[in-house]
C-alpha cells in the first residue's frame, strides 16, 4: 500500500497527463489539436482511475486504522457485524441456548406427532364404529323385512 494508498495508477496517469499538458504549450501549432485531444483523454483517464480507486476503497471499507499484524489476527477470535463484536465465548453460549431451544422444539413436535397419531387412530375407530352401526341398522331393516314377509305369507 505504501504512501499512495493504492492510488499508484492515478498518480502515474496524472503525471503523464501533466507532462502532455506541458508539451501542449511548447509544441508547434500544427499539432495543437492532436495534443488537445491527448491531454483531454489522459486527464479523463486520471479521473476514472481516481474514481475507481475510491469505489474500491468504499467497497472494501479500506482504512489505515483497522490494519492488524498476522499475530493479532490469529489471536483475535471474534466476529464483527454492524459494528458489534461477539467473542467466542458468547458464540458458544448462543449455540448452547439455541441447541436447548431446538431440542425443546423437537420434543414439542414429537408430542404433536403423537397427538396426531392418536387422533388418526380415534378417527379410524370412529369410522369403524360408524360402519358397524350402519351394518346393525341394515340388519335390523332386513329383519323387519323378513318379519313382514313371514307375516304376509302366514295370512
Amino acid at each position: 500500500m505504501g504512501y499512495l494508498g493504492n492510488h499508484l495508477a492515478t498518480v502515474v496517469v496524472s503525471a503523464f497527463a501533466a507532462i502532455l499538458t506541458g508539451f501542449y504549450f511548447v509544441s508547434p501549432p500544427e499539432i495543437h489539436f492532436i495534443m488537445l485531444i491527448a491531454v483531454t483523454v489522459t486527464w479523463f483517464l486520471a479521473f476514472i482511475c481516481w474514481i475507481a480507486q475510491k469505489s474500491a476503497d468504499y467497497v472494501h471499507r479500506y482504512s489505515h486504522n483497522h490494519e492488524h499484524s498476522d499475530s493479532e489476527k490469529k489471536s483475535l477470535v471474534s466476529l464483527v457485524t454492524h459494528g458489534k463484536t461477539v467473542s467466542l465465548d458468547e458464540l458458544t453460549e448462543f449455540k448452547e441456548s439455541f441447541t436447548v431451544e431446538l431440542n425443546e422444539l423437537k420434543d414439542e413436535v414429537k408430542l404433536k406427532d403423537g397427538e396426531i397419531s392418536n387422533l388418526r387412530q380415534q378417527i379410524a375407530n370412529l369410522e369403524t364404529r360408524v360402519q358397524i352401526e350402519a351394518l346393525k341398522v341394515e340388519l335390523a331393516n332386513l329383519k323387519a323385512l323378513a318379519a313382514k314377509d313371514k307375516s304376509s305369507k302366514r295370512k
